[in-house]
């Protein structure tokens, strides 16, 4: 088979959150590229309208659909207008998440809540979601958690993100053990260090530069250093995957293990 019809994408439907902007922006740009049908989840609608409108520019289907990922009545309402538009979601990109830079000491009882519910609670609840609506049409499918390579180590100042994206992971491995025999395949991408408008400035700084140097191949990611792997776990091409997570870091927890 060829790699043009391993990673085709045609007569499929994908749902990403966080995708007015960053990394859930190139996602939902990739897959629309590959022939699917993308509903773009955000809280941006202004963003929104623009993401969809560059996507149709380049020839994509896709609709925007404005929604809070910890709002439960807002999820299954996203669910419900990307049936009616385009049909039953076979492809989920869990991307929503928040950052922080908070000492262990520090960490509020609202800010631990906000991080964890956001990057933790709510993968969970929209993959759920998402599995139950593609079991119920008995239709085949993908979901890709994005979790983080502080999943696997830290650094400090990120107690709460770390410890939810851990949780992804872990989350990841069964999920993927109970839905893979129903046709509803369950993955994760670990990202590295990747320029975002959420990080741009300080990976910018003199003290942002200096992490390349952990960072074998000597950058940070950019857009389409995920795509591979995107594409990979959401096409026929990752068929025989399922509840695994794929590092794209740049080689830097090789480097961080020795």
């Amino acid at each position: 088979m060829k790699a043009a019809e391993l990673f085709d994408l045609k007569g499929r439907v994908a749902l990403v959150t966080g995708a007015s902007g960053g990394l859930g922006l190139r996602f939902a740009e990739v897959l629309a590229a590959n022939g699917a049908s993308v509903a773009l989840v955000a809280r941006r609608a202004d963003k929104l309208k623009s993401a969809v409108a560059k996507i149709e520019k380049a020839g994509g289907k896709a609709i925007a659909v404005e929604a809070d990922v910890l709002d439960r009545a807002a999820m299954n309402n996203a669910f419900d207008q990307a049936e009616k538009a385009l049909g039953t979601v076979t492809i989920l990109v869990n991307n929503a998440g928040v950052a922080h830079s908070t000492r262990a000491t520090d960490v509020t009882e609202e800010e631990w809540n906000h991080v964890v519910r956001t990057n933790l609670d709510a993968v969970f609840f929209w993959a759920q979601e998402g599995a139950r609506r593609m079991l119920k049409a008995n239709a085949r499918g993908a979901i890709v958690n994005i979790a983080s390579v502080l999943g696997f180590g830290v650094s400090k100042g990120t107690v709460a993100y770390a410890t939810a994206k851990a949780g992804v992971i872990q989350m990841t491995k069964a999920l993927g053990n109970e839905l893979a025999f129903k046709g509803v395949r369950v993955n994760a991408i670990a990202p590295g260090w990747f320029v975002t408008d959420i990080n741009r400035e300080y990976l910018a700084s003199e003290q942002g530069k200096k992490l390349t140097r952990d960072i074998p191949v000597g950058r940070f990611g950019q857009d389409g250093d995920l795509d591979g792997a995107l594409l990979l776990l959401v096409s026929d091409a990752g068929a025989y995957m399922a509840g695994t997570t794929v590092v794209c870091d740049g080689g830097q927890m090789v480097a961080l293990r020795g």
